[in-house]
């Protein structure tokens, strides 16, 4: 018989259409690897060298207004263009094609020194209402058919900028990883008439092992295939498409799951925990796409303390992602955070 604790084995992702190698027996081995140096000290309120705070001036040289909850502007440094060159190029097996988008950046609060965790929830229910409208207002336009909403936490996740914020790249086409996940969903959908991730959560509620944390709206646990350590996704009790369609309490309820999970993270190591986040929705594309539903991922790379990273080396860029700590030992030990 199969033992999770024990036994190295393959865990299947369903939103994905692929594997993990888990190996649980290698959190016995000892570690003389790479740490990562800690930041002592809060930043402070308001940073006149930082480019996201009030009134200071940007990297591209444009000032910002003295905002006092949320601010919505275009990257000065973007990685898609709204007015860009759409042609295609083909000789023999090269092949191109030119893509149009927006990219904006999102500051959470005008106080440089918070993070989601930090901050009350009726400023995160600022943040949901901000993602929403951009959500909505990005995916009107007739040359997007796709919106990802992300954050980059931390500087070891390759944020250039402490300043709580985060982007939104919104583009002509769908990205792989969404792809991935529209097949999976549609597949289950056309097979049972019922979403996936409600199907899934029904699983994990009865199971209990893998969740986190919960409230009237919203669940967060780690996934059964999870990759990262600590990695952890925000499920809807409610099967919806997309952030647009969320209700006045849901957004409440969005607000309070994200400010108990980032918590947790903060504690789980006594440190500002990064992370990369991203909200999956249904593509903006004029299709219904009621087979898709909305979640929330957090991917943190910090394995067994606030030092010591996981990095994505050797087999796993090369073969298959494999992770050594399970899901359900990574849920208990958020799970029993306060």
């Amino acid at each position: 018989m199969l033992h999770f604790s024990n036994d190295p084995h393959l865990r299947y992702n369903i939103l994905t259409d692929e594997w993990v190698l888990v190996s649980p027996h290698r959190n016995k081995r000892p570690w003389q690897g790479k740490t990562e140096k800690t930041t002592d000290g809060k930043p402070p309120s308001y940073d006149p060298g930082c480019y996201l705070c009030p009134g200071n001036a940007r990297a591209g040289g444009q000032e910002n207004p003295k905002y006092t909850d949320t601010l919505v502007f275009t990257n000065d440094f973007a990685a898609l263009l709204p007015d860009s060159d759409q042609s295609s190029f083909e000789k023999g097996l090269l092949k191109a094609n030119g893509e149009r988008g927006i990219c904006s950046v999102l500051c959470f609060s005008p106080d440089h020194s918070l993070a989601i965790a930090d901050m009350d929830v009726s400023a995160i229910e600022k943040v949901v209402d901000l993602w929403q409208k951009e959500y909505l207002e990005l995916g009107s336009l007739d040359f997007i058919n796709h919106v990802q909403i992300f954050e980059n936490k931390g500087a070891i996740m390759g944020s250039s900028n402490p300043h709580p914020h985060g982007q939104i790249w919104a583009q002509s086409t769908v990205p792989q990883e969404v792809l991935k996940k529209s097949t999976q969903q549609l597949k289950h959908w056309t097979k049972t008439g019922r979403s996936l991730l409600q199907d899934y959560l029904e699983q994990e509620l009865v199971e209990k092992d893998r969740i986190i944390c919960h409230n009237s709206e919203f669940v967060a646990l780690v996934p059964f295939w999870a990759v990262w350590p600590f990695e952890a996704l925000i499920i809807p009790r409610r099967h919806f498409q997309h952030i647009g369609q969320m209700t006045p309490d849901e957004k409440s309820a969005f607000a309070a799951i994200l400010k108990d999970l980032t918590h947790r993270f903060d504690k789980l190591f006594d440190t500002s925990f990064p992370y990369s986040s991203g909200i999956h929705q249904s593509p903006t594309d004029g299709q219904e796409h009621s087979e898709w539903n909305f979640h929330m991922a957090f991917y943190p790379p910090l394995l067994r303390s606030a030092t010591v990273k996981k990095f994505m080396v050797g087999y796993e860029m090369f073969a298959n992602p494999q992770r050594d700590i399970t899901a359900e030992t990574a849920a208990a030990q958020l799970r029993q955070i306060n």
